[in-house]
């Protein structure tokens, strides 16, 4: 794993955690749906200092809960009421898809290979690839259909600024001048000249395209932003990518690095455009074997939110558990191979969005109490490895909010995964929540952090604007306020697929209200009535997602698909 950092930055990470052991809280000090103002204690002071003495630190108390304090903690819970029928909600977070990438022909596959697909008479229709645009593009390719076989392919570009310029300011034509990756490394990955515009169908991504048969999906759903994986993530959570800093991962002082953050202030506070590791992470900066700056954050997030009101949750992020240590830090070193035979290492630090932040974060990646204590604050402090969540719907003790990050080989990114690997993943924990007793209030979320820069033809409106001459394309972001201030925000970004696979769904719908990736925190804060995120956070200006349920009566039944296939196996109806 390469040699660790010095005694110097081990004694940093180690006081911070000392701190975090005495209960040390770091959030903002608004109130829920308070006005949108940054708070002096939600930022680090004008010091360059990033010590636990000048800077939030870690707050979960590294301590096993007890069985008489986890009794009264799951009292507490049961108390909790919500607005709906939904007693569960489990977002599946998967990785760089855009709309068009994966539904831009639904319902009609080629059925010329691969698994066949049939939909369902009476289908609806979704805003997708027209005859004119699969022949006459405006881009330099027309788009192009891949095969199961070429389910591996390259990553694209998907920066805040060239995704912008791709658009053209609404024209969508200039994607492979801005976006594109024809051509990458690794073995047995598909590469072509016009990648960037191709799409797969109901023959590669069938486990997708059976759920949308079976439930409801958006076809108007946004990234809150533009940009990769780290905005996405903590769009989901928090609504906000402003009030982040850049940290030192070996002196912890605080730095100036626009690679971190950019339109910071004087304090050093700006907004996350790309995808820096969080500071309050061992295994950060390749098991801290790098010395790349990282991002820490200000302001508080759902997590802090739903602890407020003793609602359970969880984020659940395969290999999240540590291999071994290296000095003073926790090594995460498991590995996968794709199906193109190439060992991926499963944990993303830059994935996993509640690290980012003091209060919610859990640097040592510490196991829970118990199996009981899942959802409840201990030493984990709610941050958990994929196995702890089969582990607490094997037990009965399912969260009552849930996120949910694949092991990178199958979370569906491009280079290190693929549709394919990602289905099994869908496939395997969906089939696991219907057979489970809390199938019957739960609602799981299929959403993606952010679109990898794939074609998709649709423009969202920008609803945040954003005047930075460094980073904003003035002719798409320019002209729409720039909310609270906090420029880099520009969105909505690009089209992502939305599916809502619940009971209470609706069934083989097509929903058109405009969403975005905070639409899914408002649900959740509307659901358990926590209040907003506040402090310029983008649950604000949220659209709903009730129009993808019917919350009257439960509809849909359970359907379990082949997690190879992704074909219906079985279906019951209520």
């Amino acid at each position: 794993m390469g040699t660790g950092p010095g005694k110097k930055a081990a004694r940093w990470y180690a006081a911070a955690a000392t701190l975090a052991a005495a209960g040390a809280l770091a959030v903002s000090g608004t109130t829920p749906g308070s006005a949108d103002t940054v708070t002096p204690s939600a930022a680090p002071p004008a010091t360059s200092s990033a010590t636990p003495s000048a800077a939030p630190t870690p707050s979960a108390t590294a301590r096993t809960l007890s069985p008489q304090a986890l009794a009264q903690a799951q009292a507490k819970a049961k108390q909790v009421r919500t607005k709906t029928p939904i007693k569960h909600v489990v977002v599946l977070f998967d990785e760089n898809v855009s709309f068009d990438h994966y539904f831009g022909t639904y319902p009609k596959a080629a059925n010329t290979d691969g698994t066949t697909f049939k939909a369902a008479k009476g289908t609806p229709s979704v805003d997708g690839l027209t005859k004119k645009l699969l022949t006459k593009n405006p881009n330099q390719y027309d788009p192009k259909r891949l095969s199961p076989a070429q389910a591996l392919t390259c990553s694209q570009d998907h920066g805040y600024s060239h995704e912008q310029l791709a658009y053209n300011g609404g024209k969508m034509d200039k994607f492979e001048e801005n976006v594109a990756h024809d051509t990458c490394g690794g073995n047995n990955i598909y590469q072509a000249p016009g990648l960037v515009m191709d799409y797969f169908d109901g023959n590669t991504v069938t486990g997708m395209w059976n759920y949308a048969q079976n439930y409801a999906m958006s076809d108007n759903s946004y990234n809150t932003g533009f940009g990769p994986s780290t905005p996405g993530a903590l769009n989901l959570i928090s609504g906000q990518t402003h009030g982040f800093y850049a940290v030192d991962p070996v002196k912890g002082t605080n730095v100036t690095d626009a690679g971190v953050v950019s339109s910071s202030d004087a304090r050093g506070v700006g907004t996350v455009i790309n995808d820096p590791d969080p500071a309050f992470d061992d295994c950060s900066d390749n098991n801290h074997t790098a010395k790349n700056n990282l991002a820490a954050g200000t302001g508080q997030n759902i997590g802090d939110l739903l602890n407020r009101k003793n609602v359970t949750w969880g984020w659940f992020q395969g290999g999240f558990k540590p291999t071994g240590t290296s000095g003073a830090y926790a090594v995460c070193g498991s590995t996968h191979e794709n199906i193109g035979g190439n060992a991926v290492t499963d944990y993303s630090p830059h994935h996993s969005p509640f690290q980012y932040y003091p209060s919610t974060s859990n640097p040592r990646h510490l196991a829970p109490s118990s199996t009981a204590a899942i959802g409840y604050t201990d030493q984990a402090n709610h941050n958990y490895d994929l196995s702890d969540f089969d582990a607490a719907l094997a037990g009965g003790n399912l969260p009552a909010v849930s996120f949910l990050k694949a092991g990178a080989y199958q979370d569906g990114h491009p280079g290190n995964s693929d549709p394919l690997d990602e289905q099994h993943f869908l496939v395997n924990t969906i089939n696991k929540i219907q057979n489970s007793p809390e199938w019957a209030s739960t609602a799981i979320f299929i959403a993606y952090d952010d679109s990898d820069g794939w074609y998709d033809h649709k423009m969202a409106p920008i609803v945040n604007g954003s005047r930075d001459p460094a980073t904003d394309a003035a002719a798409l972001c320019g002209r729409a306020k720039v909310l609270s201030g906090f420029n880099d925000r520009c969105g909505y970004g690009p089209r992502t697929p939305l599916l809502a696979i619940s009971p209470y769904s609706k069934v083989n719908h097509v929903d058109h209200h405009l969403t975005d990736q905070t639409s899914i925190l408002k649900f959740i804060e509307d659901n358990w009535s926590t209040g907003r995120i506040g402090n310029g956070s983008m649950d604000q200006v949220a659209g709903s997602l009730e129009g993808m349920f019917t919350f009257g009566k439960a509809r849909a039944g359970r359907v379990i698909l082949d997690p190879t296939s992704g074909a219906v196996v079985t279906r019951s109806h209520h």
